[in-house]
């Protein structure tokens, strides 16, 4: 039987949690104190009230800072929240045509197309074909031409027009 695996912490190690026997320190005001023994960095971090936090754990040695975690931690996710909230997820959004579409409701399409890229959407121009349409494919492609050279100045072709099944798809994702 093994023992049960010890739990991951999240986070950077801390104080007695640092395994490295020697450390690169940075005291509190940021000065490179150079490489020092691990209890040596512990004992400036008690006397200056503060911890010792492994900020590199990957160097060697481990670079490590002496800092009040709680507001390290703090900091951190306030960082990381505001990252989040820059953060923009890319929908691709659907518009669906058909080989005799009329001239204004092909405009009225455009203009959802338009609003999309001004959104920072991708679009998936789908064109279905139904009955007898199959035999006429070309007609659909030029359509799709006709799409990609209205939308060239603020979109880009991200999938060219390619057949699934019956119907003819195009991704156009914003410039």
């Amino acid at each position: 039987m093994k023992a049960p695996l010890a739990p991951q912490k999240d986070g950077p190690r801390i104080n007695r949690e640092i395994r490295a026997r020697d450390v690169q320190l940075i005291d509190q005001e940021g000065r490179n104190q150079g490489v020092i023994a691990v209890l040596d960095a512990l004992r400036q971090a008690e006397e200056a009230g503060l911890d010792l936090v492994e900020i590199v754990p990957n160097a060697n040695p481990p670079v490590c800072k002496i800092l009040d975690y709680g507001k390290f931690r703090f900091l951190e996710q306030k960082k990381a929240a505001e990252a989040r909230k820059k953060q923009k997820i890319v929908e691709i959004k659907e518009i669906k045509l058909r080989p005799g579409i009329d001239d204004h409701d092909y405009e009225t399409k455009m203009k959802a197309v338009r609003r999309f890229f001004e959104e920072g959407d991708k679009v998936k121009v789908t064109l279905r074909f139904r009955g007898r349409e199959m035999a006429h494919q070309d007609i659909g492609f030029r359509l799709l031409e006709r799409v990609r050279n209205e939308t060239a100045a603020i979109a880009k072709v991200e999938a060219a027009p390619s057949m699934e099944g019956r119907q003819m798809i195009m991704v156009l994702a914003p410039k």
